[in-house]
């Protein structure tokens, strides 16, 4: 897929750059793998907003993908690649042998017509899925299972994957994208390729109304309140708050770690990369 400008007929067209969806299906999604998609604008069950800067955004219906892959040693042709606003990738309907169709993450240079599969030792062909044990070191996968039979969890977004390093006894060692490198079981399965539409990152919205039909809310900034309502609120004139950047319940926005200890975490060999402060 390739990037769409438009000429500057207006302030937001100047600046508006999109991905060009010419190759992707026109018409609706498949209705019998769809459900409906209630929005809750940020509020609980109480109707009190527990997720700031949350509207409702455009109506849409959910697409529910396969991320089990599954269908073993069963032919599956790709029918159509299809755009989910629910995600930032393509998805790609596939119609198995025995006639059951399916949704899935669609993998870059994936195309109609391409035939896959699921199962052990099969082609390391993009599209196909299989365990980590049968991928060799150098690979580039996607939807990687973190609990053998849970599912693909890891490397599902735009333009994402995951470098299959090598192996260490019972586990794989992934190196992802954020520069964090972990074991995980090699009985896991895991998709060959990387994610499709890597220009979702190079996406300029051009105007602030285009974040609402994606139900983003304006979010006020803290120095422009008043004490009251943030800590860094208040003050004569403009203010750049006084204080190291928190959120408004005084919580460090600066690094501060969130993550809980865990089981898995010695799985992990080496920590993402440091944010830029």
């Amino acid at each position: 897929m390739s990037l769409k400008t438009y000429k500057p007929y207006t302030k937001s067209t100047r600046t508006t750059i999109l991905v060009d969806r010419k190759g992707v299906w026109k018409g609706r999604p498949l209705k019998s793998l769809t459900v409906g998609k209630v929005s809750t604008g940020g509020r609980n069950n109480l109707g009190r907003i527990t997720s700031r800067a949350k509207g409702s955004g455009h109506k849409k219906r959910y697409r529910m993908i396969d991320f089990y892959r599954n269908k073993l040693d069963v032919k599956a042709k790709v029918e159509r690649i299809e755009y989910d606003p629910n995600r930032t990738s393509f998805i790609a309907l596939v119609k198995y042998e025995d006639g059951v169709k399916n949704y899935i993450i669609c993998p870059r240079d994936l195309n109609v017509g391409d035939d896959i599969v699921s199962g052990n030792k099969k082609e390391i062909k993009t599209g196909n899925c299989m365990p980590l044990s049968d991928i060799p070191p150098g690979t580039l996968i996607h939807n990687v299972e973190l609990i053998e039979g849970n599912g693909g969890k890891i490397a599902r977004s735009a333009g994402s994957s995951v470098t299959l390093s090598g192996f260490d006894s019972d586990y794989a060692i992934l190196k992802l994208s954020s520069g964090e490198s972990r074991k995980v079981r090699s009985a896991c399965k895991a998709t060959i390729g990387s994610v499709s539409n890597p220009d979702q990152k190079n996406i300029q919205i051009g105007k602030a109304g285009r974040n609402r039909w994606k139900g983003k809310r304006p979010l006020v900034r803290g120095v422009a309140k008043n004490p009251v309502d943030h800590p860094h609120g208040g003050g004569e004139g403009k203010t750049s708050g006084g204080r190291n950047p928190v959120s408004p319940w005084g919580q460090s926005a600066k690094g501060l770690k969130t993550r809980k200890p865990k089981k898995s975490d010695m799985l992990i060999i080496s920590r993402r990369k440091k944010r830029n402060k």
